[in-house]
C-alpha cells in the first residue's frame, strides 16, 4: 500500500462530487497525539480520511465536520480538556469541544467545507436542453440531463422523469425544457423537487393550463408557487443558445439574490 496523501484523497473525493471538509491541525498545547499541519478530510457520513489525534479530537471533528457541511462556513475549533471549559465559545471565537482524553492537552482545528457548486437539472431532450448542459458548467453549475440526451460525463444522465439518484437540494435549479414531449410529467417531477427555482420553457398561458392540471390532482399551491414561466430573462432570444443564455443569466440572478446578506426593513415600511 502506499504512502497516504491527504491532497490525492481531496482531489478524489472533488472528483466523485461528495461534500466533505478539510480538518487541519493549526495549534496544540501541552500533550497531543495531534500534530500542527496534520490534515484529514472528513465526509459527509462522518468517515476521517487521514490523522488527527485521538478519540476525543475525532468525535469533535465529527461534530464540526457536518455542520460546516451543512452551512458551508469556515470555523475554528478547540478540543481541551473538561476542566478548562468556562464557555462553548472562547474570547478568540473558536468554537469548543469538551476532551476526555488524559493527555491533557489542547487541540485547535480549522474546518473548511467543500460543498458542491449548485446542480442543473434538465427535463427534456431538446436543443434547448443541450445548450444549457453545454454553457451551464461555464457559470459552475453541475449538471443533470435526461439520459435521452446522450451526454457524455461531466453531465450526469437520469432516466425519464426519475430524480430519485441525484439528491436534488434547495440549492439547485430546474428547468423543464420537454417543449410537448410529457410537458405535464415532467413538471410535476420538478415541482415535486426539493429545488427551490423551477422554471419551465413555455408561455404562460400553457404553463397555467399545466399547473391548474396539477392543482385539480392536488399539489399544493404553495409548490406550484415556484414554478417561474416563461424560463429566462427577456433579452428578445430566439435560437437555442440564446435561450440557455437568458436562463442561466436568470439563474445568476436568482443565486445571487440568495446569496446576499438580508437587511431588516425599516419599522413601520413594507417591501
Amino acid at each position: 500500500m502506499g504512502k497516504f496523501d491527504i491532497f490525492d484523497t481531496i482531489d478524489r473525493l472533488r472528483r466523485e462530487g461528495r461534500p466533505f471538509c478539510v480538518a487541519t491541525v493549526v495549534r496544540t498545547a501541552d500533550v497531543t497525539s495531534a500534530k500542527a499541519g496534520a490534515k484529514a478530510a472528513v465526509t459527509e457520513d462522518g468517515e476521517i480520511l487521514g490523522h488527527l489525534g485521538g478519540g476525543c479530537v475525532q468525535r469533535a471533528v465529527r461534530t464540526a465536520g457536518a455542520e460546516a457541511i451543512e452551512s458551508g462556513e469556515t470555523r475554528l475549533i478547540r478540543v481541551k480538556p473538561s476542566e478548562k471549559v468556562v464557555a462553548l465559545t472562547d474570547e478568540d471565537g473558536a468554537q469548543v469541544f469538551r476532551s476526555g482524553c488524559p493527555s491533557g492537552g489542547t487541540v485547535d482545528l480549522l474546518i473548511e467545507p467543500y460543498r458542491l457548486p449548485p446542480m442543473l437539472v434538465l427535463f427534456g431532450a431538446t436543443p434547448i436542453s443541450r445548450a444549457l448542459a453545454t454553457h451551464a458548467p461555464l457559470a459552475g453549475l453541475r449538471v443533470a440531463a435526461p439520459a435521452a440526451l446522450g451526454l457524455a460525463a461531466p453531465v450526469v444522465a437520469f432516466e425519464g422523469t426519475d430524480l430519485s439518484g441525484l439528491a436534488v437540494g434547495p440549492r439547485d435549479f430546474v428547468v423543464v425544457a420537454s417543449q410537448g414531449a410529457q410537458d405535464l410529467a415532467c413538471l410535476r417531477a420538478a415541482l415535486d423537487s426539493p429545488a427551490a427555482r423551477v422554471s419551465m420553457v413555455a408561455s404562460r398561458r400553457k404553463a397555467t393550463a399545466l399547473t391548474a392540471k396539477l392543482a385539480e390532482a392536488g399539489m399544493p399551491a404553495d409548490r406550484i408557487a415556484r414554478l417561474k414561466s416563461p424560463a429566462g430573462l427577456d433579452i428578445g432570444a430566439i435560437d437555442p443558445h440564446e435561450i440557455a443564455l437568458s436562463i442561466l443569466a436568470e439563474i445568476v440572478q436568482w443565486r445571487a439574490r440568495d446569496a446576499a446578506p438580508r437587511t431588516e426593513e425599516p419599522h413601520g415600511q413594507t417591501a
